[in-house]
This record gives C-alpha cells, structure tokens and sequence, in this order.
C-alpha cells in the first residue's frame, strides 16, 4: 500500500468565495436596480452554461458548441409546458422533469453520435454545430406549441418576483459552481483531464472514454435544461436564438476568456461579459460590439489563458506535494499474486495474419505463452513486431487466425476488453499523462478495478507490490506529488511500467522498454523484468533490439522477420542460429 497524502484544495478561498457570493445574493435586491437585477440574473443562468463548457472542453477536451441546443430544449420544455397546459404547483413540477428529462435524452443521442466506436474529436465538434441547428429549425416548425420565429411570451412562472429570481438563480449558480470545483479536483474528476492528456492510454488501462464521455455529455447537458428552465421562468420568454450555435459560440468565448480549466475562470467570464455587453448595448447602442471585439482582442494578447491567469499570477500554484515533506509518503507492500497458475496458456496464438491492402504485414503466427514465461520478440526493421503487439491487444484490427487470452477468444473486443482479461500493454514512447501527477497516474491505472471518489482526492494509493517495488527501484516513490511533464525520459518509461503492473495483468505486452534509456536504467528495468516473470509469475511479451540485453533475461526468443515466425527457441538455440546469423548479419543485432 503506498500512501499519499495529496495537496488539500485551496477549502478556505472556495469558502471565502462562496460565502461572499451569497451575501451578494442575498443583499442584492436591496444594492441593485430593476436593471443590473434583471441582467445579473441573466448572467448568472449563463454562468451556469459556461460551467458545463469548461468541463467538457477545459477539463475534457471536448470543443462543443452544443450546451445552447441543451439549454434552448430546457427552456422550450418548461415554456410549452407554462404556456399551454398552466402554471399550477403540479406542472411547474412537470415542467421542471421535462426541462431535465428532454435535454438528457437529447445529449444522450448526441454523445452516441459523437463518441461512438470510431468518431473523432472533429466530429464531435461538427456534430456540436450541426445540432442547435437543427433544434433551432425545429422550433422555427413547431407552430402554435413552440411560437414559431416570435418565440413564446406571456406566461405564468414561479411566483418569485425579480429580487426572488435573482437570489434563486444566485444560490443554483453557487451549488453548480461548488459542485463542478468538487468534482473536478476528486479523484474521478483527474478521469476527465487523463481522457484530455491521452485517450488511448485511457483504454489500455481498461477504462472505456468513449462511454465515460457519453455519461459526461448526458449528465452535463441536464444542467444546461435546468439552466434553461430558470431561464423560462425568470425572463418569461423563449426565442429561437436560445437554442442556436451562435449562442453557443458566444458560451465558448465566455468561457476561453475566463479561463478555462478553472470553474471560477469562465462565471466570472460570462457574468462580466455578458453584464458588460448589456451595459454597453444601452450606451453605446452602435458601438458597443465594436467596443467589445477590441477588449476580448487585448485580452487574448496580454491574458492567453483568460482571467484566471490573474489569479495565477496572485496565487501561484503548488508544483504538488513531494515526499520529502513531513508524513508523506510511506511504502509497505501487499501480497503479490496475478491469478495465472503455472502451466495454464496465458496466450494462445493460431494461424494469426495482418495486411495493410496488399502487403502482408503477418502470416501464420502461432505462438504460445505460459505463466512466468518472459518471451523475446526480435527481427529487423519491418518485421512486424509491434504490429503483432497491437493485434493482442486490440481485437478490433482486422486479422485472420485466432488469437486466446485466459481462454477467451479477443475478436472483436476493445482494448478495455481485454485488459479486463488479464493484459496489460506499454508503448515504445511512455504514454503518460503530462498534465498530472506521478500518484494521480497511478491512480488512473487502479480505477478499472476501483471506482475512484467524486467527492475527494484520497489520502491513500493502494497499488500491488510489484508496482511499489518498481516506484521504490526507479525512485519514483519519492516523486508521488510531481507533475508528469517534469519527469526524465527514463522516469516516465518506469511510471508507465509501474501503471501497467499496478493493472495486475496476467500478460505483460512490451515495446522497446528500454529505448532512450540509460545503461543504469536499462539495467534497472531488467531487473525488474526478471522478477516481474520469474518470481511473481506474470507471463511478458518484450520487444528489444539489443540482442545482449535479451539474452540475460530472457525464457525464450521468438524471431519475426518478413512478418512471419521463423524460430522460437532458448536463448542459447536462437542467439547460435545460423537463421539469426543470416537475418541479422552475424547476430550484431536483434
């Protein structure tokens, strides 16, 4: 169990602001005339929206423009609703439900059209453009129900008056905000900045972003409807404009010049625009867009990163706990087992192909792996070897031939898919996640099996001993509070070795370990491999080059070369092939 006590949030400054934000709200009424409160609450409905748009996109990478179809369907529902069935306690409660209930049903379609199997970040974001058109027309053909191109007017909502839909929409502002700054900053909240940093990593560590990312879409675009149904209700009419890109693009702004990835960055940016804008509208009713253009083109000169950089430069951030500080971390190890018992194929390989159109890249693999096995896989450039690699971890590439794991034949199944059977797979280039930390990366590599907390950052990373062992070895364990971007080459290939142990794979998959790395390091890394296989009983696959650092380590060696399976052998069997000689000139290099 390695412990890890992570850097508090700053609870006092969210406090401090969350408290000074309610007494405004509270006392507004009594500061404020009928204007700034009827624009305050406007903008503090946006503020809402801009929130569900730094998540998507500040924290998850997600462009969309799509929150205004999400917030227009909202206010639509509950404005049909008050309009042409009444405004009684029992339909406000309905209206409510369908302001929640349409938008849902509506994001969840839309993230199944933006992130299925296959889609790309560009047609989410065209599939975010495409939608609040075709919602906008749909109300522009609605008639009599949704007003057509007028839009609905003139009916009943909450009985609060303006000071009460002010302090109302003032608490669900502070409740969405709190929230949002909970989450993100949990452990579950570091999913949305993984899945941002690298997704396929994500997936090869028997996480699955694309459905991750269609649960995110659906959840958030219910905040936009009840964002919508405060709108409905405070201003007492809906328009088209509501539901279309423009207003969209106009939230996305909001929340780029705010500051996005900070929550706070991008209310403040919709409350202080959009205030502005108003202010503006009426005194400089010709010039006010002008006005506004030159401010958001100084912004983004002199402040990049949006209002939040302000704060930054206030307040500067913390690089991360390190584990010299006092009470962290401590290291104690749990009982190490990977559940394959010796004799038991772990990897089952028949007959296996793989072309690219005409070339041929495999023919006929077989090739089988027990428990404890550490199997080299060598040959020349071309040869097919991480090709092969890919194909026993991705059961979606198109081959021919069977490929077993644990028993259960891996076609058609998702890299997710089969980590939960028992593999685990390290690339030749580290594939980390630069915007986190050492002790978040691990924790990454724990949530398939553990779901993390959405309310808190744990003081606790339970990892499995051999993957302790590999952070004690490398020194990591003394890095747990340092930003990934700040780690070494050979640092980061040993925190993706750690977070692919810490999987508990029955099947090691490894490309060129130890490329880039240091004679130490490499040496380091060997060590571990041997352990990893010989006294722990994980069976491992490892491509290498170095024909001298195979050999030490190795159970057997597996030759590829033309994309076919010419010898596997003992190591004495395969370096003293005069078929090795030939390929590889003398054996030099494998």
């Amino acid at each position: 169990m390695l412990e890890s006590r992570s850097t508090p949030p700053r609870v006092w400054l969210f406090a401090a602001l969350a408290l000074a934000t309610a007494v405004v709200v509270i006392i507004g009424p009594t500061l404020f005339d009928r204007f700034t409160l009827n624009v305050l609450t406007r903008s503090m409905i946006y503020a809402m929206l801009a929130v569900t748009v730094d998540i998507l996109w500040g924290y998850t990478g997600i462009l969309t423009f799509g929150q205004a179809a999400f917030f227009g369907t909202g206010a639509y529902a509950s404005a049909m609703v008050l309009s042409h069935l009444g405004a009684s306690p029992a339909l406000m409660v309905l209206a409510l439900a369908l302001a929640i209930i349409v938008p849902v049903l509506l994001g969840a379609f839309v993230g199944w059209l933006s992130f299925g199997h296959g889609s790309t970040p560009l047609y989410a974001t065209v599939i975010s453009l495409v939608v609040p058109i075709v919602v906008t027309q749909l109300v522009f053909s609605g008639g009599v129900w949704t007003g057509s191109s007028s839009g609905l007017v003139g009916y009943s909502g909450l009985p609060l008056g303006l000071p009460g839909y002010f302090r109302l929409t003032g608490i669900c502002l502070i409740v969405t905000t709190l929230v949002a700054l909970v989450f993100t900053r949990s452990d579950a909240g570091k999913l949305l900045v993984a899945i941002r940093d690298n997704e396929a990593r994500c997936a090869y560590l028997g996480l699955d972003p694309q459905r991750l990312k269609i649960v995110l879409t659906t959840i958030l675009a219910g905040v936009a409807g009840v964002a919508g149904f405060l709108y409905a209700n405070a201003s007492g009419v809906v328009a088209p404009e509501n539901t279309g890109f423009v207003f969209g693009t106009e939230i996305v702004i909001w929340t780029a010049l705010g500051g996005r990835g900070t929550i706070i960055g991008p209310v403040m940016g919709a409350i202080g625009i959009d205030y502005l804008s108003a202010q503006l509208s009426g005194d400089l009713p010709f010039l006010w867009n002008l006005v506004v253009g030159s401010l958001f083109v100084v912004m983004i000169i002199l402040l990049p990163n949006g209002l939040a950089q302000l704060a930054r430069m206030v307040l500067p951030r913390r690089n991360g706990e390190q584990a010299s500080q006092p009470g962290c971390p401590t290291l104690t190890a749990e009982p190490a087992g990977n559940g394959s018992q010796p004799g038991n194929r772990v990897l089952a390989v028949s007959g296996l192909g793989k072309s690219f159109g005409s070339l041929q890249v495999l023919q006929g693999i077989d090739l089988d792996v027990h428990p404890g096995e550490l199997v080299s896989l060598v040959g020349p450039n071309g040869a097919g070897k991480t090709t092969l690699l890919r194909c026993l971890s991705d059961g979606t590439e198109a081959t021919t031939g069977t490929v077993t794991i644990a028993g259960q034949d891996i076609s058609g199944m998702t890299p997710d898919e089969i980590v939960a059977l028992g593999v685990g797979r390290k690339f030749q280039v580290a594939s980390v996640f630069d915007s986190l930390t050492v002790a978040d990366c691990l924790r990454m590599a724990r949530a398939s099996r553990k779901a993390p907390s959405l309310l808190r950052r744990s003081a606790m990373l339970g990892l499995p001993a051999a993957a302790a062992d590999i952070l004690r070895s490398t020194g990591l364990d003394r890095m747990l509070g340092r930003p990934v971007s700040l780690l070494s080459h050979g640092q980061k290939q040993s925190l993706e070795l750690a977070m692919v142990v810490a999987l508990e794979p029955k099947l090691i998959l490894l490309d060129e370990p130890t490329a880039g790395l240091t004679k130490v390091e490499r040496t380091t890394i060997g060590a571990t491999l041997q352990k990893l296989t010989g006294e722990l009983g994980f069976a491992a696959i490892l491509v290498e080059h170095d024909l001298d650092f195979v050999r030490n380590i190795s159970t057997r060696i597996v030759v590829l070369h033309q994309g076919k399976l010419v010898l596997d052998g003992s190591v004495d069997q395969v370096v003293n092939s005069e078929v090795v000689r030939t390929i590889y000139s003398g054996g030099a290099h494998a």
